[in-house]
C-alpha cells in the first residue's frame, strides 16, 4: 500500500487548519532534506501526515451513520487529542485508533510502520469485537480490563479513548434511540468519572451534558431554556461585580490575569436542583465569578479583598488550595451575598490552577515546558485509583460486580478523610473505618482488627466524617467478619468481603467445580482433558489464572459449567488437530449433547412423558429426580414398583446390571392443555447470612415462575447459612435458567442439586 502521499486530499471532506499546515510543513521539509529512509521512524509533521495517510486509505469507501466519510472521525479525534496539547504519537494514535477493529491491519503492522508506542496507544483502546462474550455485560466488561491494562502501561491511553468518545457523543443523534441510550448511559458511568479522576474539566463537562441530553431530553430542554432565558440578566450582574472587584484588587496592588464569569454546565444544574429539591431561581451558583491571579499568595489576599466586599455565608468557603481534590483539582471556592441579596460564588486560583482544572493531567503535557508525555505513571500518587482497579482485575471475576465497582471506584466521594500520615482519601457518605481499609488495600481490608479515629479506638461500624484522621490496626490472623455486610457501603469493600470467603472455601469449591465438570463431560479422558493447553486456554479467556482458579469459580457458582464447555468448545473447533481429545469425551466438548441420547430414536407422542415404558408402571427416581431435557435410563426393580426412571450418570445406576436397564426417553409434549407437568427438585444454597437474604431469593425464584414446595434456612454463629429449597421444574431448561439467575447475587457463594423425594 502506498502511503507516501505529499498532499492531502479533499475530494470527499474539507480537513482542518491544523492539518492542512502539517502537511504544508512536510512537504517543504522533503523538498528540503528527501524523503526519510524507510526504516526510520517518522517524527512530529511526518508521523502525523504518515499516520493521516495511512487512515485515509484504509477507511476510503467506509461511511459513519451520517452518512460523512468515516476519515472524518479520526481526524476530529486526532484534532481534540492536539487540542489536549498531546505529542505526534498520540494524534497520530487518533488517526488509527480504529484501524485494527474495522480493517484488516494488525498491531503487529501498526508497530512496524509508526513504532510501538503508536500501537501500545491504539491497541489500549481497540475494542475486544473479535471474540464471543456470553452478554453484552461481559463483553462490556472485558473492554474496561483491557484498557485499564493499558492505561497502566501508559495512561495517555485513556485520553485517546476519551477524545474518542467525546466524538462520538457529538454525533450520537444519527444512532438508533436503543443504541443512543445505551452509550450514553456508559458515557456517564463510566467516561466522565474517568474525565473526572483525571482532572479534565472540559471533557467531563461535555461528556455529563451530551448525556444528560441523550437519557433524560425533557429535563435538558427545559433547564437548557431556563439558562437562556436569564443569560443577558446573568452575565450583565456578572459584569458589574467583576468589574468592581477588579478595580479593588488593582487598589491593593494584587495583579489580575482574568476575571469573568463562569457558567455552570447543563448536568450541573439539573444534578443540583434535584439534590437540593429546588427550583431553577434557588440555585445560587448557576454561574460564578472566576478570578485568576499570579500567585498562590495572591489567592488568599484577593480571598480577604472578597470577604471585605460582600458577606460571606458561614460554612460555604472551601480551601482546595492547601487540600487539593484527589484528581489535583486546586482553587479557593467562597458564597458570598451579591447585589440584590442574591448569594454568589467566587473561585479563586492560579494560572496554573486554571489549566489543571481545565485540562488535567493533559496539562502536564499542554502547559510544562519540555514535559514528555509518557513522564506520568501510575506509580504517581494521583493514579492510586487506578492501581486499586488494577488489583480488583484477579479478584472479580463476575463481570457485574466489576464494573459496579469500578463506577464505585471512579465517582469522587462526598466525605474525605487523612490517613496518619496526611493523604487524603476520597469515601462514600456513611463510609467506615472497613470501607476506608479496603479503599487503601484488600489486604488492609482483610486483616483489619481494629481502628482509630482522631488518636481514640472506635467500633468498626463507627460513621466518618469530613477531616477525620483514620488509623487502621492490622493483625496477621484478622480475617473479614460476614457481620461487616451489615455496616460497609462502599462496593467495592462489600465485594472484597464476599470474595474472602469465597477464596477462604478453595479447595472444597475445587473439588466441587472437578465434580460438576466431570459429571457433564464424562469421566473418559477427562483428566487429560484438565492437563491440556486448551482447558488452560479456556481458563484464560474466562479471566482465570489457571486451570484450578476455574475449578474453584464452578464450585462456589461464579462461573457456569455451561460457559466453560462453551469456552472449550470454542477453542478445540479453532484447534483441530485437537479433536480427537474431544472424541474422548463423548463428544461433549463439540457436540451439546451426549452420544448417549444422540442415538436414541425419536420417541412418538404419548399422554405418558416418558418414551419406553408405554403401558408399564413407573415412577421418577427420588435418588436422582430427572427432569424432562436431562439424558434419563429406566431400571427394572426387583420390587413391585416397576420401572424407575433415573438421570444417566446417577451413581445408583452403576451398580445395576446390564439387563435391567431399559431404554428411555422423554417424549417431546409432556401436558396436554392445562398447567404443564412439573417434576420436584431439590437444591442447596451457601449464603453469606444477613437479614432478607432467604427473600431475595425466593423473589427471584417467584419472578420465574418456580414454586417452592418446602424451606429450610441452617444457620451458625459468624459461618456462611444453609438453605434447603425443594422446587417444582418443568424441565431442564428451566432449571438451568433458574441456577443462573440465583447464582447472579453476590450473597451466594455455592449452590448445587441434591436429592428430593417426592411427597
Amino acid at each position: 500500500m502506498n502511503v507516501a502521499a505529499s498532499i492531502i486530499p479533499t475530494t470527499d471532506f474539507t480537513p482542518p487548519d491544523w492539518l492542512r499546515e502539517c502537511f504544508t510543513r512536510r512537504s517543504l521539509r522533503v523538498a528540503q532534506q528527501g524523503s526519510p529512509s524507510p526504516d526510520e521512524i517518522p517524527k512530529d509533521d511526518d508521523l502525523i501526515c504518515r499516520a493521516f495517510d495511512f487512515a485515509y486509505q484504509l477507511h476510503e469507501g467506509q461511511y459513519r451513520a451520517s452518512g460523512e466519510p468515516y476519515i472524518a472521525h479520526p481526524i476530529a479525534v486526532a484534532g481534540l487529542l492536539r487540542d489536549l496539547g498531546g505529542s505526534s504519537v498520540m494524534i497520530a494514535a487518533g488517526f488509527l485508533h480504529d484501524v485494527v477493529e474495522d480493517t484488516e491491519v494488525t498491531s503487529e503492522e501498526i508497530e512496524q510502520r509508526f513504532g510501538p508506542e503508536v500501537r501500545l496507544l491504539v491497541d489500549g483502546v481497540t475494542k475486544l469485537s473479535k471474540f464471543n462474550f456470553s452478554s453484552k455485560t461481559e463483553r462490556q466488561a472485558e473492554n474496561f480490563r483491557r484498557m485499564f491494562l493499558a492505561m497502566a502501561q501508559d495512561i495517555r491511553v485513556i485520553i485517546v479513548k476519551l477524545a474518542d468518545r467525546l466524538h462520538n457523543m457529538r454525533t450520537l443523534e444519527h444512532l438508533p434511540d436503543e443504541k443512543r441510550r445505551r452509550i450514553a448511559l456508559e458515557t456517564r458511568e463510566i467516561f466522565a468519572p474517568l474525565a473526572n479522576r483525571l482532572g479534565i474539566g472540559n471533557l467531563k463537562w461535555e461528556l455529563e451534558d451530551l448525556a444528560f441530553k441523550y437519557l433524560e431530553n425533557d429535563a435538558y430542554r427545559e433547564v437548557q431554556q431556563l439558562v437562556a432565558e436569564k443569560r443577558i440578566d446573568r452575565e450583565t450582574r456578572l459584569s458589574d461585580v467583576a468589574q468592581r472587584f477588579k478595580e479593588r484588587l488593582d487598589q491593593l496592588g494584587v495583579h489580575c490575569v482574568e476575571i469573568s464569569g463562569r457558567p455552570k454546565h447543563l448536568y450541573g444544574i439539573y444534578q443540583k436542583m434535584q439534590r437540593q429539591q429546588k427550583g431553577y431561581e434557588e440555585i445560587y451558583d448557576v454561574a460564578a465569578i472566576r478570578v485568576i491571579v499570579e500567585t498562590n499568595d495572591e489567592c488568599y489576599r484577593a480571598l480577604a479583598v472578597v470577604h471585605d466586599s460582600f458577606r460571606p455565608i458561614p460554612g460555604r468557603f472551601k480551601d482546595y488550595i492547601g487540600l487539593p481534590k484527589p484528581n489535583r483539582y486546586q482553587s479557593l471556592h467562597t458564597v458570598v451575598i451579591g447585589d440584590q441579596g442574591r448569594p454568589l460564588e467566587i473561585q479563586i486560583r492560579t494560572l496554573e490552577m486554571h489549566h489543571v482544572a481545565e485540562y488535567g493531567i493533559a496539562a502536564h503535557w499542554k502547559y510544562k515546558e519540555g514535559g514528555s508525555n509518557s513522564s506520568l505513571t501510575t506509580t504517581d500518587e494521583k493514579f492510586t485509583w487506578l492501581r486499586q482497579l488494577l488489583d480488583w482485575q484477579n479478584d472479580l471475576k463476575d463481570a457485574q460486580e466489576y464494573l459496579e465497582s469500578i463506577k464505585d471506584n471512579l465517582f469522587d466521594g462526598d466525605v474525605f478523610v487523612f490517613t496518619p500520615r496526611g493523604e487524603v482519601v476520597p469515601l462514600s457518605p456513611r463510609s467506615t473505618p472497613v470501607d476506608f481499609a479496603y479503599r487503601i488495600h484488600t489486604e488492609v481490608g482483610n486483616h483489619c482488627a481494629g481502628a482509630k479515629v482522631n488518636g481514640r479506638m472506635v467500633q468498626l461500624d463507627t460513621t466518618l466524617r469530613n477531616g477525620d484522621i483514620v488509623e487502621i490496626i492490622t493483625q496477621k490472623n484478622s480475617h473479614p467478619s460476614l457481620d461487616w455486610l451489615n455496616f460497609t457501603v462502599t462496593t467495592g469493600a462489600r465485594n472484597r468481603i464476599r470474595q474472602w470467603y469465597k477464596r477462604s472455601h478453595h479447595d472444597e469449591n475445587v473439588a466441587r467445580g472437578r465434580e460438576l465438570l466431570e459429571k457433564e463431560l464424562g469421566k473418559n479422558g477427562f483428566e487429560a482433558l484438565l492437563k491440556s493447553a486448551p482447558m488452560l486456554t479456556a481458563a484464560e479467556r474466562c479471566n482465570y489464572h489457571s486451570v484450578e482458579d476455574l475449578l474453584a469459580a464452578v464450585g462456589y457458582g461464579e462461573i457456569t459449567v455451561n460457559l466453560v464447555i462453551n469456552r472449550i468448545r470454542e477453542v478445540v473447533k479453532a484447534q483441530q488437530p485437537l479433536a480427537k481429545l474431544a472424541d474422548s469425551l463423548d463428544s461433549k466438548i463439540l457436540l451439546p449433547l451426549p452420544s448417549s441420547l444422540r442415538s436414541l430414536p425419536p420417541a412418538p407422542s404419548s399422554k405418558s412423558p416418558i418414551a419406553g415404558v408405554e403401558g408399564l408402571l413407573y415412577h421418577i427416581a427420588g435418588c436422582c429426580n430427572p427432569v424432562p431435557g436431562e439424558a434419563i435410563i429406566g431400571v427394572v426393580t426387583r420390587s413391585n414398583r416397576g420401572i424407575s426412571i433415573h438421570r444417566q450418570g446417577c451413581p445408583n445406576v452403576d451398580q445395576v446390571d446390564g439387563d435391567r436397564l431399559v431404554p428411555v426417553s422423554w417424549n417431546p409434549t409432556t401436558h396436554s392443555g392445562g398447567r404443564p407437568q412439573v417434576y420436584p427438585v431439590g437444591i442447596q444454597i451457601e449464603v453469606i447470612d444477613r437479614v432478607g437474604v432467604l427473600k431475595d431469593i425466593l423473589s427471584r425464584l417467584t419472578d420465574n415462575n418456580i414454586n417452592v414446595r418446602n424451606a429450610q434456612v441452617k444457620t451458625f454463629p459468624d459461618q456462611t447459612a444453609v438453605i434447603d429449597l425443594g422446587i417444582d421444574i418443568c424441565n431442564h431448561a428451566q432449571l438451568e435458567h433458574t441456577f443462573t439467575q440465583i447464582k447472579k447475587m453476590t450473597d451466594v457463594l455455592n449452590l448445587r442439586r441434591v436429592n428430593q423425594v417426592e411427597d
